[in-house]
């Protein structure tokens, strides 16, 4: 055997006996690496029981410190809960006392006023009521003054006479309101021959056969009678009775309208037809309801019915006629007077030419005497030397005091 052989041998038994022993070791610090884990786990299981342990301790006194804090923070709320209770019910009580007295002597107040408003009430009451009774009582007397007056005025109108005489006042009053007292005369003659005397005529122009006038008759009738007799058909509802009712009606105004014309128409001296008034608009609307009576009453009687408000309005358009004729005769008198002016005018204008003429001729004298005149004297007095201020006051002292005032002014 070589020596190489025999120290290759040596080598790989060398290696053999490193790596047996690596091993080992190996295997030794494996088991002691096992036994450290072994024991490292169980210390850190003791460390995180002991751990745990603690931290259950300190979690324990916390909670504890924490019930102990929040019972010791209960209790002081509870006292401070009643203390404030406490202040607040002594205030409530005290503010109850303050509202309670403030009530009674507002109650007090109130009563007081309510007390003393009452009396005057009470007193303004009485008053008033006392007023209102002796109205009432005054009242009742003119109540019985207007049944007096009614019972007379039912005397009036059931009496012909008498009741013609309403129609007449009114339409009296009718007239004297609206025409000038110039314009119509009562109870007058309108047809020749006859003695009959129309309660009113109004005056018109007249231009024909030398005429000054020509009377317009106006005649006041009231038909009461057949009215109330048609009112009552009316209220009873019965055909033939309010028919009947009409028919004595239309007789009565046709009657009447007849009178009027036989008795107070008379052309040319009056107008060719003749106006029945009657007073009141209840009677009038009846009458002219029929179109067919007023066309009779026009064509065969020349009769125009009127009631208060018609009337007015035909007095109303007269009293425009008479104020446009006056007109008229007023612009024929103005137009002479225009004349009269004109010609004095003309005088007036020769006196001025002439007035004129001779203030001219005075302003041409002035010229010639303040010019001429007054050149001719300074020349005379060229020669004479003036006198001072003073030695002429002294000679012509009233000159001076002239011309003194002058200056002044």
């Amino acid at each position: 055997m070589d020596l190489s052989t025999i120290l290759l041998c040596f080598v790989l038994i060398t290696t053999i006996l490193t790596l047996v022993l690596v091993w080992s070791a190996l295997t030794r610090m494996e088991s002691g690496l096992k036994e450290d884990f072994r024991l490292s786990r169980e210390e850190l299981n003791r460390s995180i029981k002991d751990s745990q342990r603690e931290l259950r301790e300190v979690l324990e006194k916390s909670l504890k410190n924490v019930q102990e804090n929040f019972d010791r923070n209960v209790d002081s709320f509870n006292k401070l809960q009643k203390e404030k209770f406490a202040d607040l019910e002594s205030r409530q009580v005290k503010l109850v006392e303050t509202t309670e007295k403030s009530l009674e002597k507002m109650r007090e107040t109130v009563d007081e006023k309510l007390q003393k408003t009452l009396n005057e009430r009470l007193g303004q009451s009485f008053e008033t009521v006392g007023k209102q009774l002796q109205a009432v009582q005054e009242g009742l007397g003119e109540m019985k003054t207007l049944a007096s007056d009614v019972g007379g005025l039912k005397k009036v109108l059931g009496n012909v006479k008498m009741r013609g005489g309403i129609g007449e006042v009114q339409l009296s009053m009718l007239l004297e309101q609206i025409l000038a007292p110039d314009q119509y005369e009562a109870n007058v003659k309108t047809k020749h021959g006859s003695s009959d005397l129309v309660e009113f005529a109004i005056k018109l122009p007249g231009k024909e056969d030398g005429l000054t006038q020509v009377w317009l008759p106006i005649d006041a009738k009231f038909p009461k009678d057949y009215y109330e007799q048609l009112q009552e058909a009316h209220d009873s509802g019965d055909i033939a009775k309010i028919e009947s009712a009409q028919r004595n009606l239309e007789g009565a105004v046709k009657k009447m309208a007849k009178d009027i014309s036989d008795k107070y128409i008379d052309p040319p001296h009056t107008t060719d037809f003749g106006i029945m008034f009657l007073p009141f608009e209840g009677i009038y609307a009846e009458v002219v309801r029929k179109a067919s009576l007023l066309e009779d009453l026009q064509r065969n009687y020349k009769i125009i019915v009127t009631g208060p408000t018609t009337l007015a309005a035909i007095l109303n358009s007269l009293q425009m006629g008479f104020r446009t004729l006056a007109i008229q005769k007023r612009s024929s008198e103005v137009w002479k007077v225009l004349g009269a002016v004109k010609t004095e005018f003309d005088k007036f204008g020769g006196l001025i030419e002439r007035v004129q003429k001779n203030i001219q001729t005075g302003l041409d004298d002035l010229d010639t005497l303040v010019g001429t005149r007054t050149n001719k004297i300074r020349s005379k007095l060229k020669s004479i030397e003036s006198l001072s201020e003073g030695e002429t006051r002294l000679v012509l002292p009233d000159l001076a005091s002239g011309e003194s005032a002058e200056d002044e002014v």
